[in-house]
């Protein structure tokens, strides 16, 4: 059996002060981020990156202002981020919905690499967090999320979010430094 860390859409256009839909709180997790990559490298377990990665015209644009369109610098993860990758074999997932295993190969990637505890990290909080642990939850893996690795762009609705994972998902949340 394995961990595995999913890393979610820690992207420039999320997290890099000139990405097109910046928030402060997503930034400010990075080192905390990075950390939990660093313990995962270490270990030698799984690290999967999932990437917003959105045609010119996606739908989703109606919502949102256009973001992380595949192949941009906005659809990259954040310089800070790959830094502590530097070989390490990473798994990069691009993904065009809210939830990482919509027409993705999550669900296979997790089966073939044998996944028991899936620890979920990332932005934002509301959304592709808690649409991937729902996700892992209907599929009955162990969750975990480090509370200080999570960020949302409206505070209130990652304290729900949070909630929300904890209750209804059964994820264990934790403090991880």
């Amino acid at each position: 059996m394995a961990k595995v860390l999913i890393v979610v859409d820690m992207l420039n256009d999320f997290v890099h002060k000139d990405g097109a839909l910046f928030f402060q709180a997503g930034a400010d997790i990075i080192p905390a981020v990075k950390k939990r990559i660093e313990a995962y490298i270490a270990a030698e377990d799984v690290i999967i990156f999932l990437c917003d990665a959105h045609a010119e015209d996606d739908k989703e644009f109606a919502r949102f202002d256009k973001h992380a369109v595949k192949k941009t610098w906005g659809a990259g993860v954040v310089a800070d981020l790959v830094a502590v990758l530097s070989g390490y074999d990473t798994i990069f997932m691009p993904k065009t919905r809210y939830s990482g295993f919509y027409n993705t190969g999550l669900g296979v990637e997790l089966i073939q690499r044998e996944a028991d505890v899936v620890e979920v990290v990332g932005v934002c909080t509301s959304i592709c967090v808690m649409d991937t642990v729902g996700g892992l939850a209907n599929r009955d893996y162990k969750v975990t999320i480090p509370y200080d690795c999570v960020a949302d762009f409206d505070p209130e609705a990652h304290t729900a979010a949070i909630g929300r994972m904890a209750t209804l998902y059964g994820a264990e949340i934790f403090k991880s430094a």
